[in-house]
């Protein structure tokens, strides 16, 4: 299928670009989410109506990310959970947590969507460096300590 992306999507393009995707990425997630639309004739007129509209929204959620950035570069938050002798977690610290943990000690608010861990939930007490994702183009890295209890 056919679709115009309405935003920039991860692996797939940026704004206005036309790309085939197949059929159920597009009528399952890209379409419903608002991303994409389909590339029909009325649909390219009306997209090219909105691109400024369209290219202003995307620069001002950019924006808004960048200044989401600077106010965490650097910066370090502590996560508490019961550990063994060992060092080891009972449990693990996982997205939300650390989510949680930034938003409440930096007052910059972070989803749990936007945290990355590549090797899954953390396990063992340590200084971890985790990057957040707050936009494609926004990447910013904090050090997250995980203590025992």
């Amino acid at each position: 299928m056919q679709i115009i992306l309405l935003e920039k999507v991860a692996n797939l393009g940026s704004l206005g670009d036309i790309v085939k995707v197949k059929d159920g990425y597009a009528r399952n997630f890209l379409i419903p989410q608002g991303k994409a639309k389909r590339a029909t004739d009325a649909n390219l007129k009306q997209f090219e109506v909105r691109r400024a509209e369209l290219e202003k929204q995307q620069a001002d959620i950019l924006a808004e990310a960048q200044a989401r950035a600077e106010k965490l570069t650097d910066y370090a938050a502590t996560v508490a959970q019961k550990a063994g002798v060992d060092g080891r977690l009972f449990g693990s610290v996982t997205n939300h947590d650390i989510a949680e943990a930034v938003t409440k000690a930096s007052g910059v608010p972070v989803t749990k969507m936007e945290v990355r861990l590549p090797d899954g939930p953390l396990k063992a007490i340590g200084e971890y460096e985790v990057a957040l994702a707050l936009h494609h183009d926004v990447v910013v890295n904090v050090k997250i300590t995980v203590v025992g209890e």
